[in-house]
């Protein structure tokens, strides 16, 4: 496993090195384990792997000790130790190119979607929505691509909201779908959302996937971390509904790539059982069919959670590399799960996997990786080898200067606010004011029966103008994991 295309995990217990074929690691992973059994540092060593080749890495911070990727590390103690009992190991201690980010643009470039984008099956999740209530947002979704009217942020979507229950015509045949009762719950829930701070999610400039994909100068690939340390615990839906907006945006937007002898992105989900928590069954069957079809696209999705039944088994199946650290079993419900983790694994006659689970040390883990023809090997038991950035946190003044020094400096930092649902719905109800007050001084009939003759006739080609720019917005608003996912 030394040659360049090689995915270096660690060592076996004869000191022989563990690891699977770079153009493998497409098809997935997971790592598992109990907290403080060394998820983290493998998860560390997994992003090193992918950015030396040439992979550019997204993953998630949720205690924000991954950003230590960003500065060299000083090997001492037992992970020296570790480093010196691997003569295998090319060990160099360097800095990784770490992009920081964060949805408040507190401590990382603002990360940002639109509405439009994001669509209204994710956005009615994150605002867990009943039947009714999901019906009248996708109905206020259809207003706004027949009409052409952008939803950027959460303002735009109240506007639309407010206007509907006033003009209830506009919703053409979906007007039985939204009732003003349904409409004032959407309010109430978008004002939940907004205190929870959920609205600098929202808004403009939102993310390009380009910014994600550009590998450095050297040609290492950049790893971009989303500090999620308050993020996960103040707003978990909004930390799931990003992540599976971006995971259906890379499968909506990125070409079929076929068999590469690398991933073009690797993506790294921490605290993975939030993404399925709670999850219509509509929204968890279209992520479920994205996470199959999207290697295709040269991506991978490595999933960081404490069990594996942490996730649906028809995800679990589509797992091509599994890491599992040490699991505590002291219940009889632990004990089950804990079975069912070893018959994860393809048997290994020298291993007894279900013993090993409660057995492994720190840094240790049983691998099940993916041979040459892409079919499981026998679980292995491994040390994993140590990462060669830092393993800790940054300070601020660290974090400062990478934020300084980013090539993305400036670039997410200031908000747009571009012409919108909001400010044409503003204008619409200021035209319609001033034809109310024109009308009222009219001299006759005969000039207002012209005017609503000229006013339907205006209104007419603006909602056949309005039709054909609205199919321009049907990706975001129709596609990813509401549709096909073909553009």
């Amino acid at each position: 496993m030394s040659d360049t295309f090689s995915f270096l995990l660690g060592s076996d217990p004869t000191g022989q090195p563990v690891g699977q074929p770079l153009r493998l690691t497409n098809r997935h992973g997971l790592i598992a384990g109990a907290t403080g059994t060394g998820k983290t540092v493998t998860l560390q060593r997994l992003v090193e792997n992918f950015s030396d080749a040439g992979v550019a890495v997204f993953a998630t911070d949720i205690k924000g000790d991954l950003c230590g990727l960003g500065v060299a590390g000083q090997p001492t103690g037992k992970v020296a130790e570790r480093i010196a009992s691997m003569p295998w190991l090319a060990h160099q201690p360097k800095a990784y190119p770490v992009t920081l980010w964060d949805i408040q643009g507190r401590s990382g470039h603002p990360l940002r979607t639109t509405l439009s984008e994001i669509g209204p099956l994710l956005l009615g999740n994150l605002l867990e929505l009943t039947d009714s209530q999901q019906a009248a947002l996708y109905a206020a979704y259809r207003v706004a691509d027949r009409e052409g009217l952008l939803l950027l942020d959460l303002k735009d979507l109240k506007a639309l909201l407010n206007y509907l229950q006033v003009n209830p015509q506009a919703l053409g045949e979906d007007a039985a779908l939204f009732t003003r009762a349904s409409a004032q719950a959407l309010l109430r829930r978008l004002a939940s959302l907004e205190q929870q701070g959920a609205e600098a999610l929202f808004g403009e400039p939102a993310l390009q996937l380009e910014d994600l994909l550009r590998p450095t100068a050297d040609g290492r690939g950049m790893v971009h971390l989303l500090d999620a340390r308050g993020l996960v615990h103040d707003a978990p839906r909004v930390y799931a509904t990003f992540l599976l907006w971006l995971l259906a945006e890379l499968f909506e937007q990125l070409p079929e790539r076929g068999d590469a002898e690398r991933p073009l992105l690797a993506l790294f989900f921490d605290e993975a059982h939030l993404l399925f928590n709670d999850t219509p069954r509509a929204l968890q069957e279209r992520l479920e069919q994205v996470v199959r079809l999207i290697r295709s696209r040269g991506v991978g999705v490595y999933f960081v959670t404490q069990s594996p039944g942490d996730l649906p088994d028809t995800v679990l199946g589509q797992l091509g590399l599994r890491i599992q650290h040490a699991l505590r079993a002291y219940t009889v419900r632990e004990q089950k799960a804990l079975r069912a983790v070893a018959q994860g694994f393809r048997p290994n006659p020298h291993i007894d996997t279900l013993a090993t689970l409660t057995e492994l040390g720190i840094g240790e883990a049983l691998v099940g990786t993916l041979d040459e023809k892409g079919t499981p090997a026998p679980v292995q038991r491994v040390a994993i080898a140590p990462p060669q950035s830092r393993i800790g946190p940054l300070g601020e003044n660290e974090r400062a200067r990478l934020l300084s020094d980013s090539a993305l400096a400036g670039r997410y930092e200031r908000t747009l606010d571009r012409e919108s649902a909001y400010e044409l719905l503003a204008e619409r109800a200021d035209d319609a004011a001033r034809v109310k007050e024109a009308s009222s001084a009219s001299a006759s009939p005969v000039t207002d029966m012209l005017g609503d003759f000229l006013q339907r006739t205006v209104q007419s080609a603006v909602r056949q103008t309005a039709s054909q720019l609205g199919r321009q917005l049907v990706r975001g608003l129709l596609g990813s994991l509401r549709g096909s996912g073909k553009r």
